[in-house]
C-alpha cells in the first residue's frame, strides 16, 4: 500500500498542535507523506515544522511544506495539497488533531471496499475528553441544516461502518480520480461546510461517503477560530450554507425545500439570538444571497441522468430532518 496516500493538513497559526500531529502521523501503521500548507501563519509554524523534521527525522514522516503569502482559506490550501499529490487517495486531517497509528490503514481499507467510494471519514473523538465523539459523519437536512448527530455522545456509540452525507474533511480519506468529475473543494466557502458541499456534489453524482469507527482521530476543536460559537463562524457558516442550498438544488427542489428551509432559519435566528449572535447570523444570510448571486458559474448543472440520485437525496434530507430533531 506504499504511495497509495498523501495525507494534507491546512495549516493557520497551529503551531502548538503541530508536533503532536505529526509525531502521531510518525508512527503510523501505513507510512504516508505528508504535505502541510501553510496560509500565512504569523506563529512561526513553518520554521518550527523544518526544526522539528530535521532534528528528529525518524520521529517524523515525510514532510513538504507549501507556504501561501496569505491566509486563503481551508478549501483553497487543501486544493493544493491535492493538486501536489501524486497518490491514488488523499487523506485530508486538521492540524489539531493526533491520530491513532491505525488511522491511515483502517481509511484505507475502509475506501478501498468499493470503487463507488468518494470519501470515508475517520471516528474523531475529543482530544479533552475522549470518552465523547467530535465527529462521527455529517447529515444535511430540509431545513437547511447540516449536523453531526454523534457529536458530544459516548465514544462507544456509533461504533458501525455506515453512509453519511459527507465526510467530515477534519479527518477524511478521499479518492482523488473523482475529483477530477466533480470538481475540487469550492474556495468560496473559504472555511466551513466546504466537506458538506463535496460530499453533497458526490452524491449528486452517484458516489457514496461513509464513516468507518475503526480509524480514531482524537480532536482538539475549534483550533483556529477559537470557540464554537463565535462571531466569525456563525456569519461565515450562514452565508456558506445560503450559498450551499443555491448551488446544489436545481430549481423543483429548491421549491420543495423552501418552507423547510424558511423555518430551519428562523429557528436558527432564534437560537443565536439567545447566544448573543443574532446580528451575525442575519448579517451572513445576506452575504450568502450575494455569494450565490456573486458565483452563479459554480452551480451544479441538472443533468437529467442524475434524477435518481437527486430523488434519493430529497428523501434523505426529509428523513434527516427527523434524526436531527429526535436525535
Amino acid at each position: 500500500m506504499e504511495n497509495k496516500v498523501t495525507i494534507v493538513i491546512p495549516n493557520y497559526n497551529g503551531k502548538k498542535y503541530l508536533k503532536d500531529c505529526l509525531r502521531s502521523l510518525g508512527k503510523q501503521t501505513v507510512k504516508a507523506p505528508v504535505i502541510v500548507v501553510d496560509n500565512a501563519s504569523s506563529d512561526g509554524s513553518v520554521e518550527y515544522i523544518k526544526q522539528l523534521v530535521s532534528e528528529n527525522p525518524s520521529k517524523y514522516p515525510e514532510v513538504r511544506i507549501v507556504e501561501l503569502s496569505s491566509n486563503t482559506g481551508f478549501s483553497n490550501a487543501v486544493n493544493i495539497g491535492i493538486e501536489m499529490s501524486d497518490s491514488e487517495y488523499v487523506i485530508l486531517l486538521n492540524n489539531d488533531t493526533v491520530s491513532k497509528e491505525t488511522m491511515t490503514e483502517k481509511l484505507l481499507d475502509a475506501i478501498e471496499k468499493s470503487d463507488r467510494i468518494f470519501s470515508v471519514g475517520a471516528k474523531m473523538l475529543s482530544m479533552k475528553n475522549p470518552d465523547v465523539i467530535d465527529d462521527a459523519g455529517d447529515y444535511y437536512c430540509a431545513l437547511g441544516w447540516a449536523f453531526s448527530p454523534g457529536r458530544d455522545k459516548n465514544a462507544k456509540t456509533y461504533s458501525k461502518r455506515c453512509a453519511v452525507t459527507s465526510a467530515c474533511a477534519g479527518a477524511a480519506i478521499y479518492r482523488k480520480s473523482i475529483f477530477e468529475k466533480i470538481g475540487l473543494f469550492d474556495v468560496a466557502h473559504f472555511c466551513y461546510l466546504e466537506d458538506v458541499d463535496i460530499g453533497y456534489r458526490a452524491r449528486i453524482f452517484g458516489y457514496k461517503n461513509m464513516f468507518e469507527p475503526s480509524a480514531i482521530v482524537y480532536h482538539a476543536g475549534s483550533g483556529t477560530s477559537g470557540s464554537r460559537y463565535n462571531k466569525f463562524k456563525e456569519e461565515l457558516t450562514a452565508a456558506n450554507n445560503i450559498y450551499f442550498i443555491y448551488k446544489n438544488m436545481p430549481a423543483l427542489q429548491l421549491v420543495i425545500n423552501l418552507p423547510f428551509i424558511i423555518l430551519g432559519i428562523l429557528i436558527k435566528q432564534v437560537y443565536f439570538a439567545r447566544k448573543k449572535l443574532g446580528l451575525s447570523y442575519a448579517k451572513g444570510l445576506f452575504v450568502g444571497v450575494k455569494k450565490a448571486f456573486g458565483n452563479g458559474d459554480k452551480k451544479v448543472v441538472y443533468d437529467i441522468k442524475n434524477t435518481g440520485n437527486y430523488i434519493t437525496l430529497e428523501i434523505e434530507l426529509l428523513i434527516n430532518c427527523i434524526r436531527r430533531l429526535v436525535g
